[in-house]
């Protein structure tokens, strides 16, 4: 069985009272801005079809290299679909997967920081020149498809290179959310998804970025070649009106609308 990762990013979701061992239940990968929502929809399933699944969840490009390592995934929902694009090349999946959501970046500002969410990008240039911001957070743009789309925003708005000393990157998007909440931080670029969850309700404050700023997160669901019956349903389940108005309420844009 697969080690999952820790801080809350991955989780054992299964039915009690179903008795099967906890690896015959398949694996799913996601990606981080999927934490809650990706929660939420598991739960309506299990409780839908009496199925189990396992989740984990992390940045896209080590989930990727993962099921090009030999990770028992099943079904992997990646923040970009170049990820997808990349396995199906390398035989991994059944095919080139769906397109299952299209994401947004928005600005998150912690308690008691000089910034004000409602400024977005031009009251953080504003506070970068008077010496007020100190620590900020986005995702590691090298494997985590969110903190690109954050570095491409900030480079539109010329303050890239300014900030690029203070920035503390999280491995993917949600270990960013924690990294713009804690002690010392200023705030951070991270998933609109994140945000609008309950567990952040009053945590912080936070503006959605204009989707101008960065090339569109287009999301990408696939089976890989080890998916089973379990996976397939899954998959199909996150394709229908139930789970697309989980997603709705989480901020994603859908295919087809």
């Amino acid at each position: 069985m697969p080690r999952l990762p820790r801080r809350g990013l991955a989780a054992a979701l299964l039915l009690p009272g179903i008795a099967r061992a906890q690896d015959a239940a398949p694996l799913v990968a996601g990606a981080a801005d999927l934490q809650f929502a990706l929660a939420e929809i598991v739960a309506l399933f299990r409780e839908r079809t009496g199925m189990e699944v396992r989740t984990t969840l992390g940045a896209s490009g080590n989930l990727t290299r993962q099921i090009e390592q030999g990770s028992p995934v099943e079904l992997f929902l990646s923040a970009d679909e170049a990820f997808v694009f990349r396995l199906a090349e390398g035989g991994h999946t059944r095919d080139r997967g769906v397109l299952y959501a299209t994401g947004r970046l928005a600005l998150l500002v912690p308690p008691g920081s000089p910034l004000r969410a409602e400024d977005g990008l031009a009251g953080m240039r504003a506070a970068l020149e008077a010496g007020r911001i100190r620590r900020f957070a986005i995702a590691n743009p090298e494997h985590a498809p969110y903190g690109r789309a954050a570095e491409q925003a900030l480079r539109s708005e010329g303050l890239w290179e300014r900030l690029r000393p203070l920035l503390a990157m999280g491995e993917n998007v949600s270990q960013a959310a924690q990294f713009a909440l804690a002690g010392g931080s200023q705030g951070g670029l991270v998933a609109y998804s994140l945000v609008l969850a309950p567990a952040m309700a009053g945590r912080g404050t936070h503006q959605l970025l204009p989707d101008t700023l960065h090339e569109p997160l287009l999301q990408r669901m696939v089976l890989t070649r080890r998916a089973g019956p379990v996976a397939e349903r899954l998959f199909a389940f996150m394709q229908g009106s139930e789970a697309r108005a989980i997603k709705r309420r989480f901020g994603f844009a859908l295919p087809g609308e």
